[in-house]
């Protein structure tokens, strides 16, 4: 009988601690806030694991080069120069400043981005200024 309830008790505590770490989906979209404080130290190393992670930003956009999107130096070089705002264009609330004929595939990844927190949005905002080097 005690083995049942500790088997019990081992199992209930199991089932609670992966409910606690799993990201639900809500409307078709991963809702990436959970968690990501924890595993990133600084908002740059989360803005760089979210880029290159969930967020899909990678698969178009590389440090020095321009793949499909601007290369991320070039798009902090011109986010600054022209004080423009990464996190409310992220939320699909302004106006592409860096390569607008790119804006209709970067405008199919608004759904991830728009899911994100403002802590996230920041996060890869801190990850791409980085670059500025």
């Amino acid at each position: 009988m005690k083995k049942v309830l500790f088997l019990s008790a081992v199992l209930a505590l199991a089932s609670c601690k992966k409910e606690a770490t799993e990201h639900p989906v809500e409307n078709g979209t991963e809702n990436y806030t959970e968690g990501h404080s924890a595993e990133a130290k600084t908002p740059e190393a989360l803005g760089k694991q979210i880029f290159e992670g969930q967020g899909n930003c990678a698969s178009c956009h590389q440090a020095d080069q321009k793949i499909i999107g601007p290369s991320i130096k070039e798009i902090a070089k011109i986010y600054k120069d022209k004080k423009g705002d990464i996190v409310t264009f992220l939320k699909g609330n302004a106006d592409p400043i860096v390569d607008p004929d790119q804006f209709a595939v970067m405008k199919t990844n608004f759904p991830i981005t728009k899911a994100m927190s403002d802590e996230e949005l920041k996060a890869i905002e801190s990850y791409i200024y980085s670059h500025l080097n």
